[in-house]
């Protein structure tokens, strides 16, 4: 019942965005500000909240799992991206590939692990956001122009969402107590989190027809993003008898929808952008149906 209402929910705040985009009160310039809102202290807030858990060994341990499986789950993306995807035109290929290695993790991957699998699930969730990150602004970029270490090394430094995964991994392992005015008010903002990310992404929708999304390459991308690679992650550690929380996150974040950065980077190198925004037209409406369905396996 309880993932039913997560359901209900998830698409009641996306209709909301939806609609407020459509009757103007979102317009592009106010769905920039509430991106940065949400990313550059909302998701900070959240995460450094989740690591206000008692420090025990089991659970050290299962977040260095977390953070190894991650790792993998990147390198897998990346063997899928040798063969998947031959058949489309150069142009598409970028796109496609870099909506395989980046997805929408970080956006919709945190509020969703907190709402699924609580505060732990939340901190389980920022520390495999670190290798998503990592391949993000080095081989996700390098698909549509060329990147040194040293770019990928000072955004990643500077990110807000990994600044506040290492604040949160100190606080917990010096076991530091935040002054009650402080960690309240961190807590008040982090709580915004699920709500406002789902509205931008309702707006988000709001932009693409829908009566021209329906195309092979697209609905191929959907299948592969949101079912395959998340039902061969879930079979492999359930074969190796994965805990099942640390399961739960990381077959979670491997069926996020395309990352709205897919469009942004065609746009910027004219590699397709229409084709990119209907990768994540369609994949992000998608999800709200699949998202909820894994949810229900998962737990």
């Amino acid at each position: 019942m309880a993932i039913i209402q997560l359901q209900l929910q998830i698409f009641l705040l996306v209709a909301i965005g939806y609609l407020l985009s459509k009757l103007g009160m979102l317009v592009l310039v106010t769905r920039k500000q509430l991106t940065d809102l949400v990313i550059y202290v909302i998701l900070p807030c959240n995460i450094v909240e989740s690591f206000q858990v008692d420090l025990t060994h089991d659970l050290l341990i299962s977040a260095g799992i977390v953070l190894v499986l991650g790792f993998a789950a990147q390198g897998l993306y990346a063997l899928l991206n040798l063969f998947l995807y031959r058949r489309f035109d150069a142009r598409r290929q970028i796109n496609l590939k870099y909506g395989t290695i980046c997805s929408n993790a970080g956006f919709m991957g945190l509020p969703l692990s907190l709402s699924i699998f609580g505060p732990t699930g939340l901190m389980y969730a920022s520390v495999a956001l670190l290798p998503i990150r990592l391949f993000m602004w080095s081989a996700g970029l390098s698909l549509y122009t060329s990147t040194t270490k040293k770019q990928v090394l000072k955004t990643l430094a500077t990110h807000p969402c990994i600044i506040a995964v290492f604040v949160g991994f100190a606080l917990m392992l010096s076991g530091l107590q935040l002054p009650a005015f402080l960690n309240d008010t961190i807590d008040s903002l982090g709580n915004c989190c699920t709500a406002l990310s789902m509205v931008v992404i309702g707006a988000i929708l709001s932009d693409v027809d829908p009566r021209t999304v329906l195309e092979p390459a697209v609905l191929y991308y959907v299948v592969i993003r949101l079912i395959a690679i998340p039902a061969f992650l879930f079979g492999v550690l359930w074969l190796l008898k994965v805990d099942a929380l640390v399961t739960g996150i990381i077959v979670i974040l491997s069926a996020m929808p395309a990352g709205s950065t897919t469009a942004m980077l065609a746009q910027k190198y004219d590699q397709d952008p229409e084709f990119a925004s209907k990768m994540v037209f369609l994949s992000t409406l998608a999800s709200l149906i699949t998202l909820p369905l894994w949810a229900m396996v998962l737990t």
